[in-house]
């Protein structure tokens, strides 16, 4: 399904990236979005593709995939409402350099590359918010990189605790994230299936997070706790 409505422009303008830009100079940049709306595990965009387009997450999650020398999937981020993805290939002008998968059913806006370009080159607080973007996922990949040597229980609450910065939601029990399937968590953390359920169960008898299947989501209850846990 394909829209391009007012109440569309106005959700991906109180994304993080356009909160401060000048009024004018961000409804420009957005005129000519787009708004579609995709079903669970739909690929959006392919490795090698050309960046003509960036993207914005107005609802549902996507991850970032790619595959390691053997052929097996590995799973570089999972994003969420307001989060934007598809922005390095306009800017360098080479192929995209990963896959991006719905993981629930999901709405994208999508921006012309040219309009999100001329608005880094014209708007400082666009490239301001773009390079915090940037310092933000290269400070999340190093604290992962610098994990993978741990236990498998740091390498799972990091991951968790990974997914409530991105995209948390504060409750009055804690900060809710999306009950994902143990196969994304395994990829994310590079630990087999069966270690992250396993790890999962400890943390929650432990009473660190609870699981909610009704409402397929996760609970921390004890962020702090979590944090604790990292070696």
């Amino acid at each position: 399904m394909q829209q391009n409505r007012p109440d569309s422009q106005q959700k991906i303008l109180s994304a993080p990236f356009f909160v401060g830009l000048p009024g004018e100079a961000a409804a420009k940049a957005t005129a000519k979005m787009v708004t579609r709306q995709h079903p669970a595990h739909q690929v959006i965009l392919l490795e090698n593709d050309w960046g003509n387009s960036v993207y914005f997450i107005l609802s549902g999650w996507v991850k970032i995939r790619t595959y390691n020398l053997d052929g097996k999937e590995v799973t570089l981020n999972i994003l969420g409402v307001g989060e934007m993805f598809g922005e390095m290939a306009p800017l360098d002008q080479v192929p995209r350099s990963t896959d991006v998968i719905t993981l629930t059913p999901s709405t994208i806006g999508s921006l012309p590359a040219s309009d999100f370009v001329r608005l880094i080159e014209t708007e400082p607080i666009a490239g301001i918010h773009l390079a915090r973007l940037m310092a933000k996922r290269l400070r999340q990949v190093n604290r992962r990189l610098r994990l993978r040597e741990s236990d498998s229980t740091s390498r799972v609450a990091d991951v968790l605790l990974f997914l409530a910065e991105g995209q948390g939601t504060k409750v009055s029990s804690g900060v809710e994230i999306p009950n994902l399937p143990h196969r994304e968590l395994s990829s994310l953390s590079g630990l087999a299936r069966e270690t992250v359920t396993r790890v999962l169960g400890k943390l929650e008898r432990k009473g660190l997070i609870t699981r909610d299947g009704d409402r397929d989501v996760l609970c921390i209850l004890d962020p702090n706790g979590l944090e604790n846990l990292l070696a």
